[in-house]
C-alpha cells in the first residue's frame, strides 16, 4: 500500500470536494473533507459558501492533484536486520509515483533510478564485499526511506514443504536454542499465502539469531546456516519461503507449466481452479457461507474430533493386547466443509494444492533479489506422481533461475529419507522411484544433492533428525559452491561389470574410501543395522526375482553375488521405501540408492 502527499492546502468550504482520477491510490485517504476555517467567534463566513467561490476552490484543487506524490517505499525484503548478496549486482526496488526519480544510497555508493508509469523503480548497486559492519541503506525521492542494521554476506533461499518448514523449537531440534546467539546469522520468514497471479509484496521480516527469535526459524535452514557461518565468516541471510503439505506443482510459475511442451495435466488442474475461482469472486455470498460453516465446524465439530483422534493410538494398543480388532479411524460427526474456491486460503487442516498459487504468494515478489543459492527440501506430497516429477523438477529450477537472472544459481536439495515400508525389498512404486526422479536433476549445472537414506525414520514422515540433513547440505555448498576441498557426498554408483556370476560395482565419490559404517543418527524404535557385513544389496536374474545378495568391498568397488543367482542381470541397493543400508565412504557419509536393470 502506498502513501499519498498533498501540498499543504486549505479549503474554505463545508462541503466534499471530489478527488480527482489520479488521486486514487489505494490506501490514501480517500474521503477527505476540507472544512472553513473559523473566524471570529468559531462562525464559518457565509460569502466563501457562494457558488463562484466553491467553484475556485475545485478548480484550484483539481489543478493541484497532478502534485500529488506517492511515498518512496521498499520491497518489504529491504528492511531492518537484512543482508545483502556480496560479489554481484545487487537489485534493489520499490514503488513510487510513476516517472520520479529515485536514488539508492548504500556504503559510499549511489545509484539512480525512474519510476515507470505504473509507479515501480528498480536501482542496482555494484557488487559488495562482505562486510559485518552494520550500515544504513536509503532510498530517496520526494521523501527518504531509510533501512538499518544491513550488512553484506551471502543469502540463501529456503524453501519446500513440512521438513523445510519445521521449526527450531520442534523436537530435537530445539536443543541447539541455547547455542543460537549470532548477529550476522539471519532470518527472513515469509508469510504463508496463495495468490492467483504473480504478486509483488511478501509479508515478513529480518531477525538476527536470537534463542528466542531462533524458535521459529526452519531447522534444517538454520543448521546448515551455522555451518556455512563458520567454514566461510561471513554475514549469512535465510529467505525462509516454505509450506508443509505442498506439492511441487504448486512452487511452479504458470510460465514453466506453460512452456513447450506445455504440462497438460497442470494446466487442466490450473485452468479448473481459475474457473472456480472467478466464480466465486462473482458470488460473494458462497464464500460468506462457506466461512460462517467453517467456522461452526471448528468450533463444534473440530475439537470432539481432534480429542478422539488423540486418543484413538491408546484405544488401539488396548485392543491389541486384549486381543480384540482395533476400533476404525475416528471420523468428524460431518465433514469439513469445502472450500468453494481453490485459490483461497485453505484452512488449517487443508494445505494448497493448485499449480502455481504458492509460487505466485511467495517467490514471484522475492524476485530478482540477490542470492548465493537455494535449498529446497520437497517431495513427500509428490510420491504418487514421481513420474511427473522428473520432469516437473528441473523446470522448477530451470524457472527459479530465470525469475532471479541467474542462470546458474546454486541449486542444493536434499533426496527423501525412509519413510513407510515397501511389500517387496526392491520397490516397484513409490519412494525409491522418488528419489531416483530427485537424483535426475543432478544433469543440470551447479546442481548438488544431500543423501539421507540412512536418517529417516520409517515410521515418520518427519524424521527428528535435522542437524545432520543441514551439515550434509552444508558439505554440498562448501564443496560445490565455495569450492573447499571437503568430501560432499557419499558413494555414488558409477559403473558395474558382470563377470562369473558376479556384479563389481565402481562407485565415486569415495573419499578416503569404502566402509561399512553406522549412521550417526537412529530413529527410536528402529532396528540397528548390522556392522559386520554389508546390507542392502540385492541381485535379480532373467526371472527378474530379486535375493538379497553378499556383498564385499574391494579398494573403490563392492563385489555382489548370490548362490541364488547365477547368472544376474540386475542389481539394486537401498532400493526401498526404508531400505537397511550401510555403505559409506571414511567420511562418513552413505552411498546413494540405485539399480541397474529392469
Amino acid at each position: 500500500m502506498r502513501k499519498v502527499r498533498i501540498m499543504n492546502t486549505e479549503c474554505r468550504t463545508t462541503k466534499p470536494w471530489h478527488r480527482h482520477p489520479a488521486d486514487n491510490v489505494p490506501g490514501s485517504s480517500a474521503g477527505s473533507r476540507c472544512h472553513t476555517q473559523p473566524r471570529g467567534h468559531g462562525r464559518p463566513a457565509r460569502h466563501l459558501q457562494s457558488p463562484q467561490v466553491l467553484r475556485l476552490c475545485s478548480l484550484f484543487l483539481f489543478c493541484l492533484t497532478p502534485l500529488a506524490l506517492a511515498d518512496v517505499t521498499l520491497n518489504p525484503l529491504f528492511s531492518d536486520h537484512m543482508v545483502l548478496q556480496r560479489d554481484r549486482a545487487v537489485p534493489v526496488w520499490g514503488n513510487a509515483s510513476p516517472g520520479e526519480k529515485v536514488s539508492v544510497d548504500f556504503a559510499g555508493q549511489t545509484v539512480q533510478a525512474t519510476a515507470d508509469d505504473k509507479g515501480n523503480w528498480k536501482a542496482e548497486l555494484p557488487p559488495l564485499t562482505a562486510s559485518a559492519e552494520s550500515r544504513p541503506l536509503t532510498a530517496k525521492g520526494a521523501n527518504t526511506v531509510t533501512v538499518n542494521d544491513v550488512v553484506v554476506g551471502d543469502v540463501w533461499l529456503a524453501s519446500g514443504q513440512s521438513n523445510m518448514d519445521s521449526p527450531m523449537s520442534s523436537g530435537s531440534a530445539a536443543a541447539g536454542l541455547p547455542e543460537a546467539n549470532d548477529p550476522l546469522l539471519r532470518f527472513f520468514t515469509v508469510t504463508k499465502s496463495v495468490a492467483a497471479e504473480p504478486q509483488t509484496d511478501v509479508k515478513g521480516q529480518w531477525l538476527t539469531t536470537t534463542p528466542d527469535n531462533a524458535k521459529n526459524f526452519s531447522a534444517i535452514a538454520y543448521f546448515f546456516a551455522r555451518e556455512i557461518r563458520k567454514s566461510q565468516n561471513i554475514p549469512v541471510g535465510v529467505i525462509r519461503s516454505s509450506w508443509g503439505g505442498t506439492p511441487i506443482r504448486t512452487w511452479m510459475s504458470l510460465v514453466s507449466i506453460e512452456k513447450a511442451p506445455p504440462l497438460a495435466k497442470a494446466l487442466a488442474e490450473w485452468e479448473s481452479a481459475r474457473a472456480k475461482h472467478l466464480a466465486t469472486k462473482d458470488q460473494p455470498q458462497v464464500m460468506e457461507d462457506y466461512y460462517r460453516d467453517m467456522k461452526d465446524w471448528e468450533t463444534n465439530v473440530e475439537p470432539a474430533f481432534k480429542a478422539a483422534k488423540k486418543a484413538h493410538p491408546a484405544a488401539v494398543a488396548a485392543a491389541k493386547a486384549a486381543g480384540q480388532p482395533a476400533p476404525p479411524s475416528p471420523q468428524p460427526e460431518r465433514p469439513e466443509p469445502e472450500m468453494p474456491n481453490p485459490i483461497a486460503m485453505p484452512s488449517a487442516s487443508k494445505r494448497p494444492s493448485v499449480p502455481t498459487i504458492t509460487y505466485n504468494a511467495m517467490i514471484a515478489p522475492l524476485a530478482p533479489f540477490a542470492l548465493k543459492g537455494v535449498l529446497w527440501y520437497q517431495g513427500e506430497a509428490d510420491v504418487s506422481r514421481h513420474a511427473d516429477y522428473r520432469e516437473l523438477f528441473p523446470r522448477l529450477i530451470e524457472g527459479w533461475r530465470g525469475d532471479f537472472r541467474q542462470p546458474e544459481l546454486p541449486f542444493l536439495f536434499v533426496q527423501l529419507p525412509p519413510n513407510g515400508t515397501d511389500p517387496t525389498p526392491v520397490a516397484t512404486q513409490g519412494l525409491a522411484f522418488m528419489r531416483d526422479a530427485q537424483a535426475s536433476a543432478l544433469n543440470l549445472p551447479a546442481a548438488g544433492m544431500a543423501v539421507t537414506i540412512d536418517i529417516g525414520d520409517p515410521a515418520d514422515v518427519h524424521p527428528d533428525n535435522k542437524v545432520h540433513t543441514g551439515g550434509r547440505l552444508a558439505l554440498v555448498a562448501r564443496n560445490k559452491v565455495y569450492g573447499e576441498n571437503v568430501v560432499a557426498s557419499g558413494p555414488v554408483y558409477q559403473s558395474h561389470e558382470i563377470k562369473d556370476g558376479a556384479v563389481r560395482i565402481k562407485f565415486d565419490h569415495t573419499g578416503g574410501g569404502l566402509v561399512t559404517g553406522v549412521a550417526p543418527w537412529r530413529a527410536k524404535n528402529a532396528a540397528p543395522v548390522p556392522t559386520d557385513r554389508l546390507v542392502g544389496f540385492f541381485l535379480a536374474g532373467a526371472d527378474r526375482k530379486w535375493v538379497e545378495a553378499d556383498a564385499r568391498i574391494d579398494g573403490d568397488t563392492v563385489i555382489v553375488s548370490s548362490a541364488s543367482v547365477p547368472a544376474p542381470v540386475a542389481v539394486a541397493y537401498g532400493w526401498n521405501a526404508s531400505p537397511t543400508v550401510n555403505l559409506y565412504n571414511k567420511e562418513g557419509l552413505p552411498a546413494a540408492p540405485f539399480k541397474i536393470g529392469e
